[in-house]
């Protein structure tokens, strides 16, 4: 792996696309949860697939890793647990041009898997550039802390703000969204008092649209 700062981080749009897991255990279990989540086409290849892993749409194969065979998917992760079988379908992806993340082992990827904070809509990713995964979750866990349900609401929220404006033909960038997250917005979410939270936000948006017209 590249120096840390060396890395790019992405979001993935993995909808339809074939990913194949090498490795029928509970590690490759909880990497094809995450790909079928995610709306990945799945191929599970093992000689012993955990009965866990029967997710809808994926695809079981229950046999050894064949030579070569990660070159016909984009995104590989090998995850047998078994060092030699790892690096051969790593150095398979690997010559065939394809992203692959082999667990447990940063010095087979090309990409990393980072400790991941789900709210609706809003995802939050950690990495340590593979120096410290358990580090990553202790932070993910601290902000889960911080990050409360409400996050993935307020962003429907403004979500919908933001289509109110770009239907008027308005900047979105004409309300002062920090304003609005530094104020009594969130907490009224966090107090389940979404009625009051969206007149909030309305009245804002109500603001800007009436400037414009004028």
């Amino acid at each position: 792996m590249p120096p840390a700062t060396d890395l790019y981080p992405v979001s993935l749009d993995l909808r339809g696309r074939s990913c194949l897991v090498v490795g029928g255990g509970p590690v490759a279990a909880r990497k094809v949860a995450d790909l079928v989540r995610a709306g990945a086409r799945v191929t599970v290849v093992a000689p012993r697939i955990d009965p866990g892993i029967g997710w809808p749409g994926t695809r079981l194969e229950r046999r050894p890793y064949r030579p070569g065979e990660a070159a016909s998917y984009p995104l590989v992760l090998p995850a047998t647990g078994v060092a030699e079988v790892d690096r051969a379908v790593a150095a398979d992806a690997e010559a065939a041009g394809r992203f692959v993340n082999s667990a447990d082992d940063a010095g087979n990827c090309s990409f990393l898997l980072p400790a991941v904070l789900r709210r609706g809509p809003v995802t939050v990713a950690v990495s340590t550039a593979g120096a410290s995964p358990a580090l990553a979750r202790w932070l993910r866990s601290r902000m889960a802390e911080v990050c409360g349900e409400e996050l993935g609401e307020l962003a429907g929220l403004f979500e919908e703000a933001r289509r109110r404006l770009q239907g008027a033909g308005r900047r979105t960038d004409s309300v002062d969204w920090a304003a609005l997250l530094d104020g009594p917005l969130p907490g009224l979410l966090r107090q389940g008092r979404r009625r009051e939270a969206r007149a909030l936000l309305d009245a804002v948006v109500e603001v800007v649209l009436e400037g414009a017209a004028s």
